[in-house]
């Protein structure tokens, strides 16, 4: 069987810098690869600096925004890592990410990595997932 490959994107920002922000991989599943979700508004603004619970929202919002755009939903997901510029604040949230994932009924895999900075200074959190349906 051919794999079919089918790009997802809730908004057009994104491909002026170069990627997806999610790709549907078909074959016998359908698997979703997204692009680290963080916190940017629908026009590409960076959200909320300083704020990391906020940060966090949003970039779950994100996620579930390409999520939703491939038919798919938080209870597809199979693969999530967390990067972040502060693990210990990190942690002081993280009840933000595990009650939206609570109340999915999932629990996927995760890794969570401290990182020196992400792609914009101002933000804090990225989450970049894989989901299948």
């Amino acid at each position: 069987m051919a794999v079919e490959r089918t790009t997802v994107n809730p908004w057009t920002w994104s491909l002026d810098l170069g990627y997806n922000q999610g790709e549907i991989v078909s074959g016998q599943t359908r698997t979703l690869y997204c692009a680290g979700q963080t916190a940017m508004s629908g026009d590409g603004k960076p959200e909320h600096a300083g704020d990391l619970a906020a940060q966090l929202a949003l970039s779950l919002d994100n996620l579930e925004a390409v999520l939703g755009n491939a038919g798919m939903s938080l209870t597809n997901l199979v693969r999530l890592n967390v990067y972040t510029t502060d693990v210990d604040l990190l942690f002081q949230h993280y009840g933000v990410l595990a009650s939206r994932l609570g109340a999915a009924g999932v629990a996927p895999p995760t890794t969570m990595l401290g990182v020196t900075r992400l792609a914009i200074p101002t933000l804090l959190v990225e989450l970049e997932a894989t989901a299948v349906g």
